[in-house]
């Protein structure tokens, strides 16, 4: 058997035939720029549609392959998709700039006449994005931070910082360490090996800020994310910490990474709205 590849090149079509039998998937994927502000801003996702679920093997290798922080997967279920996320190293449980990438592949590029996108996770949570004017907006159970049992030694060397944080609280695997200043957030410089260490526990940093409500910083190195760009499910736990301290439940916020991302944030009783522009810089197909 033959297998024949067709390419276009000006208007010309190439045939290059490969012998021996080979069974290839082709993937439509698309890389978004989520609580961008432009192209190149934001954190940058990939959404790749399937037909049906690969073996996780191969879903793994995939978002390795896209080299991004987060991949996203969607199936077809209903008038929805059921949707996964991958880093370049393993499957986690919750994605929220990748969820707004896939949202916004659904609503802008599949099915521009919908006003909402419904997905099903494997781990209890149906999401829901939909258009809100030029922004998306995510629905997103709340999650309360509290203080830890036992604060993490060094805490305040591992992350660069010149004293030691505030308060520090934990939520879902994340230390959250409150930070006298933004200057302080912007000025921390982590060490990531020391990070790792904290398995299976990420680490975020976070402050009142300057022109937004508040600021904050995400790292989990362990989980192939040295620093993240923009971290929606951390702001499932950071809304409502200060929605309490403010004494509001709208609130804008910004994630100090080196493309930065903006997000307006609202507690709506035990759930949290998260809203963000999004950019579609690139379109094509994967090819295993």
């Amino acid at each position: 058997m033959q297998l024949v590849l067709t390419f276009r090149d000006d208007e010309k079509t190439r045939r290059v035939l490969i012998p021996g039998k080979i069974d290839l998937v082709r993937i439509p994927i698309f890389h978004v720029d989520a609580f961008a502000e432009g192209p190149f801003s934001g954190n940058p996702a990939a959404v790749c549609l399937l037909d049906s679920w690969l073996d996780d093997g191969w879903l793994r290798k995939v978002a390795a392959e896209n080299n991004l922080f987060a991949t996203a997967f969607l199936v077809p279920n209903g008038d929805g998709y059921q949707l996964r996320w991958f880093t370049t190293r393993c499957e986690i449980r919750l994605c929220g700039h990748a969820t707004l990438a896939a949202g916004f592949v659904v609503l802008e590029i599949l099915h521009p006449d919908r006003q909402t996108a419904h997905f099903e996770t494997r781990h209890g949570a149906n999401l829901t994005v939909r258009k809100d004017g030029e922004l998306f907006a995510m629905d997103f159970p709340a999650l309360l931070p509290k203080r830890p049992a036992t604060r993490p030694a060094g805490l305040a060397r591992i992350l660069g910082l010149n004293s030691e944080p505030a308060e520090v609280l934990e939520v879902n695997e994340t230390y959250i360490a409150v930070l006298e200043s933004e200057d302080a957030v912007a000025r921390a410089l982590p060490d990531f090996r020391q990070l790792e260490d904290l398995h299976p526990f990420a680490v975020a940093i976070t402050a009142l800020g300057k022109r937004e409500d508040f600021v904050s910083r995400y790292f989990a190195p362990s989980y192939g994310v040295p620093e993240d760009y923009v971290t929606g499910s951390l702001h499932c736990a950071l809304t409502p910490c200060w929605s309490k301290r403010l004494g509001k439940s709208q609130l804008h916020a910004r994630q100090l990474s080196d493309r930065g991302g903006e997000l307006w944030c609202e507690v709506i009783g035990d759930r949290v709205l998260l809203k963000g522009k999004a950019v579609l810089t690139m379109q094509g197909t994967l090819t295993i």
